[in-house]
């Protein structure tokens, strides 16, 4: 049995993230569980590394003095599986935005599909996508999108050791892609469309894999929750 003290020296807590929910919100939920569950007022919640609401997987979660690791296990190699659809795009980069434009997929075979996902592999310049959390001048990219204005956005070098595509049936193509700190499979997703002289969006997006911590491996939130449940309910 998991201590309160043990979660104060530190936890690595690794939860299968539901959609919908936001990664804060996951820490949140297990803050408020680990306090209650043993009355006390503060411990240290932390994750490594963000999951948007619409993605789903593996989440890592660090209590008490782990929170001080989450940047190393933040810059370790993470693996992705997952959806894009060709032909259209959205201003997202996935289904949190409408289709804003369409395009002609029916050139598009197989192995052209393979062939271009050669040009993403190894140290390459990315733009991140403008409906993102990343800063400008203290805003968040997202603000800026949801209200129309228009910002500038620099490339990044990012690192991808894979990109397999793992089954056909335009225009939906499943992929796995193992990438450094900082890739947005959501720009992949569009920048694999532009390489085929076509749209592209992400429909689905599971992470499987962080460092040597796997998603099958995790626990859901419900699981933890009710691991905990019999002495919230008799606190």
């Amino acid at each position: 049995m998991i201590t309160e003290q043990d979660y104060k020296d530190g936890q690595v807590i690794l939860i299968d993230k539901p959609l919908q929910w936001t990664s804060f919100q996951v820490v949140n939920k297990l803050r408020w569980l680990i306090r209650k569950n043993f009355g006390i007022k503060k411990i240290k919640v932390g994750h490594a590394g963000t999951l948007d609401p619409l993605a789903s997987g593996l989440l890592v979660i660090c209590t008490g003095k782990f929170t001080k690791r989450i940047q190393e296990f933040q810059g370790q190699t993470k693996e992705y599986t997952g959806t894009i659809i060709l032909g259209a795009t959205t201003p997202s980069y996935d289904l949190e935005t409408e289709i804003d434009k369409t395009y002609p997929f029916e050139h598009i075979n197989e192995e052209m599909i393979k062939q271009a996902t050669t040009n993403f592999i190894g140290e390459i310049e990315q733009y991140p996508p403008v409906f993102s959390a990343l800063k400008k001048e203290g805003k968040r990219l997202y603000e800026y999108a949801r209200e129309g204005e228009k910002v500038e956005i620099a490339a990044r070098k990012i690192v991808i050791d894979e990109f397999e595509i793992t089954r056909v049936a335009l225009p939906e193509v499943d992929f796995r892609v193992v990438c450094g700190k900082g890739t947005y499979i959501r720009s992949l997703a569009h920048d694999l469309g532009k390489a085929l002289n076509s749209g592209g969006h992400l429909s689905s997006l599971r992470r499987t894999k962080i460092g040597s911590f796997l998603v099958k491996d995790a626990t859901t939130i419900e699981s933890f929750e009710n691991h905990l449940q019999p002495k919230i309910k008799t606190s």
